[in-house]
């Protein structure tokens, strides 16, 4: 199969009836808040989504995301490259419906006022949850020093009489 750009909005519906399958490219720079995240200034987003209905008659967007993005250490302060691979499950409903009926294991896409469902925020939103919470190299190739980190000399406290020694003293007078 050819890699295409992918579109940016999908009516799930007629696609899950022809069965469509997508496997194509975004950029980066079209997923603008990806890109504050991450340190690169290109590169692209490898995505598949395979439209279909499942078993309980369900308009189901599946697929998996893939990408190399360059992240900073937050140990060592120092930039990394990072594999990006997250798989998604996605059954759509319309603006403001009730998703409680739906099963566990699909995540819920809302559509818009047309229908459709924005496959540019749905990818981002998904390179967005694979990346870590805190960003780190592994440890054997972190150049992170286990050596105390202080900056200047700190003073010593002086010592401040205890606030509550004279409550101890009125309950020994009484």
């Amino acid at each position: 199969m050819q890699k295409v750009k992918i579109p940016v909005t999908l009516d799930p519906g007629r696609a899950a009836q022809r069965k469509l399958e997508y496997d194509g490219v975004v950029m980066f720079d079209e997923l603008s808040r990806f890109e504050q995240v991450v340190l690169d200034e290109s590169g692209e987003v490898a995505v598949k989504i395979h439209c279909k209905h499942d078993e309980q008659g369900l308009t189901v967007l599946t697929g998996t995301i893939k990408a190399r993005a360059t992240l900073v250490c937050q140990r060592c302060n120092e930039e990394f490259g990072l594999d990006l691979e997250q798989d998604f499950a996605y059954t759509p409903v319309g603006m403001g419906a009730e998703s409680d009926h739906l099963p566990d294991y699909y995540d819920v896409v809302e559509l818009d006022e047309n229908g459709e469902v924005n496959l540019r925020q749905l990818v981002e939103d998904e390179l967005i949850l694979a990346i870590p919470i805190v960003p780190m190299h592994d440890e054997a190739s972190c150049r992170y020093s286990e050596q105390q980190k202080s900056f200047g000399k700190i003073d010593e406290k002086d010592e401040k009489p205890n606030p509550f020694e004279i409550l101890k003293q009125l309950k020994k007078d009484s």
